[in-house]
């Protein structure tokens, strides 16, 4: 498991652990002094010996440290706003896969409807969710939250990727291999527009293809929204060896 902590809190030749992470390590992994720790900082990892324990930190010395090579994707999806439990899978999952940030979008057929005190709350659960995640899955990075965005906001966005790609269940001839295998080998930031539970509205997919959207499909099957996300990334991963 690896343990994330702000480069704040490296000094020396020592790492600093703190808050809920020192509850963990003592008591859940019952970690001693000379036990050898995965630190991540700064897309950097560490091994480090504990030397210290003590109620609220836990003092470990750097014995190994191997820069992180920079990714050559980053893949963002834009994921029409779901059910909680259906997001939080897709962050799992999504994390396990190496995707680099989801940013929730409100959509026209988005079922759930957030004020802005539900929307604060469910990005702080969601960045945990997403820590967690990269914890258990040796990730030397945690996947990105971003805010909950409006359609009109997306948009605007999509500018900032080199691919824009978009699954759409009326799609029925493009493949996201006709996609990938076509692109230009500078491509580094590919962003991945998937629908809520009611799918993408014709209106919507007309809007995005306008700004440079590429249309594909996922299949002859309708996969569910929280399916759709993790499938496309594992597809990705998978073609781009990333």
């Amino acid at each position: 498991m690896n343990f994330f902590v702000n480069k704040d809190k490296i000094k020396d030749n020592f790492i600093f652990i703190e808050n809920s992470d020192v509850n963990h390590i003592k008591n859940v992994l019952r970690k001693n002094i000379g036990d050898i720790l995965d630190i991540v900082s700064d897309r950097i990892r560490y091994k480090a010996e504990i030397i210290e324990i003590s109620s609220n930190q836990i003092k470990c010395k750097i014995l190994e440290k191997n820069e992180d090579i920079d990714k050559k994707i980053n893949l963002t999806i834009f994921q029409g706003l779901a059910k909680a439990d259906k997001i939080e899978y897709i962050i799992q999952k999504c994390t396990e896969l190496g995707v680099y940030e989801i940013v929730p979008t409100e959509m026209k057929r988005c079922v759930v409807k957030l004020d802005e005190k539900d929307k604060s709350k469910k990005i702080e659960r969601w960045k945990k969710i997403a820590e967690v995640a990269a914890k258990q899955s040796l990730r030397n990075d945690i996947l990105k939250i971003e805010d909950i965005l409006s359609f009109k906001s997306m948009i605007l966005n999509l500018k900032n990727y080199d691919l824009v790609i978009l699954a759409y269940e009326k799609e029925q001839d493009i493949k996201l291999k006709d996609v990938l295998r076509n692109m230009s080998k500078d491509i580094r930031n590919i962003a991945v527009i998937i629908g809520p539970e009611g799918g993408i509205d014709e209106e919507e997919a007309t809007l995005l293809v306008n700004n440079g959207a590429n249309q594909i499909t996922l299949g002859k099957r309708i996969l569910r929204t929280e399916t759709a996300p993790v499938a496309i990334s594992a597809m990705i991963m998978y073609e781009l060896d990333y």
